[in-house]
């Protein structure tokens, strides 16, 4: 699952506190996950990706923020097992090809 939390500041326009609140919180899951410049990969079940989501959603709130806007993209693939870098993998892969 890619997650985009955005909590939407009245004053200046930083958010990383937020996303460090976020990053702290996932550190104590057992999911993988990977920060991005915009965003993070959580890898999981669907079912745990959906409860996880919700938790990182209510978290700046805890904070004080009064809205937030988030985001998530689930890549459901049940085919074969995939892992957080496959994709990047792959493409790398292909590029190398002559």
């Amino acid at each position: 699952m890619q997650i985009i939390v955005m909590p939407r500041v009245s004053e200046g326009t930083s958010v990383s506190v937020y996303v460090a609140e976020i990053h702290k919180y996932l550190k104590t899951q057992k999911l993988p996950h990977q920060l991005h410049d915009m965003g993070t990969l959580v890898e999981g079940k669907t079912s745990e990706l959906w409860a996880l989501a919700k938790k990182l959603h209510e978290l700046p709130f805890k904070k004080g923020i009064k809205r937030v806007y988030t985001i998530t993209h689930i890549d459901d693939r049940r085919d074969k097992k995939v892992s957080l870098g496959d994709k990047v993998k792959s493409v790398q892969k292909k590029l190398r090809r002559p």
